[in-house]
């Protein structure tokens, strides 16, 4: 499926995440990972996908590639309120973003930079998920269990919360656990 693009290229995951390395791997992608911390600040009048598709870029631009190397960075944000929700710092935080997607519907969306030395493309994807009203007891039951201080939005998908949360996503699962990687796959085939 991939080999073409596998065996012309050594694939280089630029993120510690351990939710986008589980997909790499589920997707049978061999990799290493290389990181560089980048602090993800964007100019304020971005919106959506504007953000993430300029954080996946920045964060492709700091790790140097040499010619073998094919090059997969990503950035994750929640869309609410017409304003980005990334990763709390906090306990406080992360109840005051729960507290906000709780009883609503918000977009998560996911950019992700494929680069080579003579490449570069960015995709994005999108999914609207729909939480109940949230207990300020099963708010603060999740972020003292769960931390989700790593997180976009102060949540995972994956976890409790978005078990008995979450009443319907419309778009890619994957994508809000933070890759799209069904698109993803397209993508690295037609790269």
């Amino acid at each position: 499926m991939l080999e073409n693009i596998l065996r012309k290229h050594h694939v280089i995951l630029g993120s510690k995440s351990p939710r986008r390395k589980q997909f790499l791997k589920e997707l049978n992608i061999s990799f290493e990972s290389r990181t560089i911390d980048t602090p993800e600040v964007y100019p304020e009048k971005y919106k959506e996908e504007e953000i993430t598709e300029f954080l996946a870029d920045l964060k492709c631009k700091a790790i140097q590639l040499t010619a073998q190397e094919l090059l997969i960075t990503a950035d994750t944000i929640v869309w609410s309120k017409n304003k980005a929700l990334e990763k709390p710092k906090d306990h406080v935080e992360a109840y005051q973003m729960l507290s906000e997607l709780s009883g609503s519907s918000h977009q998560v969306i996911t950019s992700v930079c494929l680069a080579t030395t003579k490449k570069k493309k960015i995709f994005t994807d999108k999914t609207i998920v729909y939480f109940k009203q949230l207990t300020s007891e099963e708010i603060n039951y999740y972020i003292e269990n769960y931390k989700p201080y790593d997180k976009a939005g102060g949540y995972g998908i994956q976890e409790w919360i978005g078990l008995i949360g979450v009443t319907k996503i419309e778009g890619s699962y994957a994508n809000v656990v933070g890759l799209p990687a069904e698109k993803l796959y397209n993508e690295l085939k037609n790269f």
